[in-house]
């Protein structure tokens, strides 16, 4: 049997545990603050495969193992791994405290509505766009992605950082709110525990049902009627329903909207959990893009200015977007796609009402290595008429273009 122990912002260790023990694995502080017996045998943990070596030597004498870890190992922690080798069976887990927990617990915060996500090991892409998405997030952090990576890029975000160091411990534990700048700006050592990102406006959030993420939008493609925008210059619901499809917006995306006029695919993207950044040269289209997204409750980036040169101001090493939806360009559609094309991980999504632009653009996404589809939607919705008639009312064709790159594979490239 496999003994998992949860410590560190929990309670200390049984020590009838400790004492039956052949074997006890964990990391450096947790072994030195555990108390073992004298004779015991200890495994330091570093790389996993030894040390899960060792275990499997002591489990075929069927000789009883500890195993220390951080606060709920069964949270982002060691118990997947041990039960994918052994089995879970053979484990008898006692959870402590996670550092999730214990974090929110410090601010006073409920935390049922929190998105977690673990940097540990991972790419920090992935947490960053939670964080620019959500408004209560948890990152689990680790060596190349801790708190002052992830302030740099949150840089311009209107974000809070909390970073809790050695959870658990009288003597050593801080908590400190700081933004991403600050953040950014420090050497934080080895003993953060959980980093907090908070819009403190939002922070406290609303009664929830389901925890974690937002419930999955009951509709999309919503209705132009949704939207302020300035002359029914609009992409129609139908061209958006076909346009996210191929996007496949989801947590921990980042979405560019070029050329965003009123912003639905924006907004549309950021509802089904993306980050996403606007990027749109009218002055009035900017106000229109932040009042559609204050509309509807999600965060939306906006950049001001015409593209494919205000795309340079999207230069940081997570400013990468997954998908790319295109919907204006006139004469610069095809440098536009084109910059959009080098920047995508996944695809890039082109709308066009010009058919004579289609080749042009169609060569940009070739010319880059991308797979291209692309279709001509055209669409006649019920109209009314007097004496309780209805007829078709045809809207205007719209040339739907689409890029995939080979490399991406049909569930993207994100974890």
């Amino acid at each position: 049997m496999i003994t998992v122990v949860g410590t560190g912002t929990g309670g200390p260790v049984p020590q009838d545990v400790l004492a039956g023990a052949a074997l006890v694995v964990g990391g450096r502080r947790h072994l030195e603050a555990a108390g073992l017996p004298e004779g015991v045998e200890r495994v330091v943990l570093g790389p996993l495969a030894p040390a899960l070596d060792v275990v499997a030597e002591y489990m075929g004498k069927d000789l009883p193992v500890v195993v220390l870890a951080s606060g709920d190992p069964g949270f982002f922690g060691i118990v997947r791994v041990l039960a994918e080798r052994f089995g879970a069976g053979r484990l008898d887990v006692r959870p402590g405290v996670s550092s999730v927990a214990t974090a929110f617990a410090r601010l006073g915060l409920p935390w049922d509505d929190a998105t977690v996500v673990s940097a540990h090991g991972r790419d920090l892409r992935t947490a960053v766009n939670v964080c620019r998405a959500r408004p209560k997030v948890a990152v689990l952090t680790g060596p190349g992605s801790g708190p002052a990576e992830l302030g740099a890029a949150l840089a311009g975000h209107d974000r809070v950082l909390v970073v809790a160091s050695a959870l658990g411990d009288p003597e050593r534990e801080r908590v400190e709110r700081v933004t991403p700048a600050e953040a950014a700006a420090r050497d934080w050592g080895t003993a953060v525990s959980v980093v907090l990102c908070l819009d403190e406006d939002r922070a406290l959030g609303a009664v929830r049902t389901v925890a974690g993420l937002p419930a999955h939008p009951g509709r999309w493609a919503l209705d132009e009627s949704g939207f302020a925008h300035r002359d029914s210059m609009i992409t129609k619901f139908e061209v958006r329903a076909l346009a996210l499809a191929r996007l496949g917006p989801r947590p921990g995306d980042l979405v560019w909207d070029v050329g965003a006029g009123s912003g639905s695919v924006a907004v549309e993207c950021a509802r089904l959990g993306a980050a996403v950044v606007a990027v749109e040269k009218a002055p009035d289209g900017v106000e229109r893009i932040r009042a559609n997204a204050r509309a509807h409750g999600v965060d939306v980036r906006v950049l001001h200015g015409a593209a494919p040169k205000a795309l340079a101001g999207l230069s940081g090493p997570h400013d990468d977007p997954d998908a790319v939806f295109v919907g204006g360009g006139g004469r610069e559609l095809p440098a536009i796609v084109a910059a959009c094309a080098r920047r995508a991980r996944r695809s890039v999504v082109v709308a066009m009402a010009a058919l004579d632009r289609v080749p042009a653009a169609r060569e940009a996404l070739t010319g880059a290595g991308f797979r291209c589809d692309g279709v001509l939607l055209q669409s006649s919705r019920l109209a009314p008429l007097p004496g309780d008639v209805t007829r078709l009312a045809a809207t205007n064709p719209v040339f739907l273009l689409w890029g995939v790159r080979p490399t991406a594979s049909s569930e993207g490239v994100s974890e």
